[in-house]
């Protein structure tokens, strides 16, 4: 007679969880409360709760787990591979800054945000379509047509295209610009749009499925999939080939800019921060988490109306080589359209002279953390600022329904 096999069950303590930040003033209960849940899952090996960390889905957003051979869709996040990626322009600051209007015309005239954001045929092209995952993965496959339609697009909520006037404050090899130069460029935040959330949801489904199997007293929202077995496998390739596909998308928005600009591109950088990487055995979790190994390049945006920071990891093992992936939410969507003030904003964006499309209440400044508190946080111990960027046109797709995740 074939083995009982052991049936899983929760730790009676959690896996150790390091938290950048103090719970309850940097950082909700709730947040941790959630981090905590997934580390004393039976396969967990560590958490990190970082600086701009707020209530999620399982994972808090903020959230970092450590899962051993093991991968779980839920806390890769509904928007798979949702990324940034800026692109320094050889555009100079003044004559930028006069004619704002002209280049926020531009820039809303090649993007598309939110549900229904496709373009026509052969407006968006990229060899990303071509990748043979998506005839070799059925679930990929039913869904290529309608990544071949949104390609080059936007998400909807909190997503965007934003061109940055900034300085360098620390010179670097890999970036060809000195310290105090200054410049402008064009900075995006998207990912594998409605492809991505349909993916999600099926192997998240499927996931609950074979956790209940294998389990007793797990959430199913905490479900992972074994990197032995087919279906974790699967997932992890559906995930690479998201990485491609959010990648391209952030491709063509610049690529399309520049062109109808009339600029070029000088240097180029992005992240993943909704991503699982392996590291011998553990496979990283990075629920809004910006990857921070030594040397490597990273992004984390502020708000629509304060600094963002182009950063180099220090590789600290102990934040599991991870940085924040922006300033963090203070409220839900719902909570903040009820606490907004729209005469603060308007002065706001006045003083600032930002010009701005599509910003919805829940997506303004006023709904986020501090992002100085949060840089303060992770300052020289997970990155190194290496240049500082304001926001001074910014496109959302504020009031569009969304068919991806945050």
């Amino acid at each position: 007679m074939e083995a009982l096999k052991k049936i899983l069950t929760k730790k009676s303590e959690p896996v150790p969880i390091t938290v950048y930040g103090d719970i309850g003033n940097d950082i909700d209960q709730e947040a941790y409360d959630q981090l905590e849940e997934a580390c004393r899952l039976p396969v967990a090996v560590k958490g990190v709760l970082l600086p701009d960390a707020h209530v999620g889905y399982a994972l808090p957003v903020g959230g970092v787990a450590a899962l051993e051979n093991a991968v779980s869709p839920a806390f890769v996040g509904f928007d798979i591979a949702c990324r940034m990626k800026v692109s320094f322009l050889d555009l100079p600051g003044g004559e930028f800054e006069s004619s704002k209007e002209h280049f926020a015309d531009i820039l809303d005239g090649v993007t598309s945000f939110g549900l229904g954001a496709d373009f026509a045929d052969g407006k968006r092209d990229h060899e990303v379509m071509e990748d043979e995952r998506w005839g070799e993965i059925e679930t990929a496959k039913k869904l290529k047509d309608k990544a071949s339609r949104q390609l080059g697009s936007s998400g909807s909520g909190n997503h965007f295209a934003d061109i940055m006037t900034g300085e360098v404050v620390q010179q670097k090899n890999w970036l060809p610009l000195k310290k105090g130069e200054k410049f402008v460029a064009l900075l995006t935040h998207s990912g594998s749009r409605g492809t991505g959330h349909k993916l999600a949801t099926h192997y998240k489904n499927l996931a609950e499925q074979e956790t209940q199997r294998i389990s007793k007293g797990i959430s199913k929202n905490y479900a992972w999939l074994s990197l032995d077995h087919d279906s974790g496998r699967e997932y992890w390739q559906v995930m690479q080939l998201m990485g491609e596909y959010a990648s391209a998308n952030h491709e063509l928005i610049h690529k399309h800019f520049a062109k109808e600009a009339g600029l070029k591109i000088l240097a180029e950088f992005e992240n993943h921060h909704n991503f699982a990487w392996k590291k011998d055995s553990w496979i990283i979790h990075r629920k809004g988490a910006t990857p921070a190994e030594k040397g490597v390049v990273g992004i984390i945006p502020g708000s629509m109306g304060t600094p963002s920071y182009l950063v180099e990891g220090l590789g600290s093992e102990e934040s599991l080589w991870s940085s924040s992936h922006g300033a963090g939410r203070i409220s839900s969507r719902r909570q903040a359209k009820k606490n907004h003030d729209e005469g603060a904003y308007r002065k706001f964006l006045q003083e600032k002279q930002i010009v701005t499309r599509g910003v919805s209440r829940d997506e303004t400044y006023q709904c986020y953390k501090d992002i100085g508190r949060v840089m303060e946080l992770q300052e020289g111990e997970l990155v190194e600022t290496v240049a500082t960027m304001d926001p001074r046109v910014v496109i959302m797709g504020g009031g569009r329904k969304s068919d991806d995740g945050d």
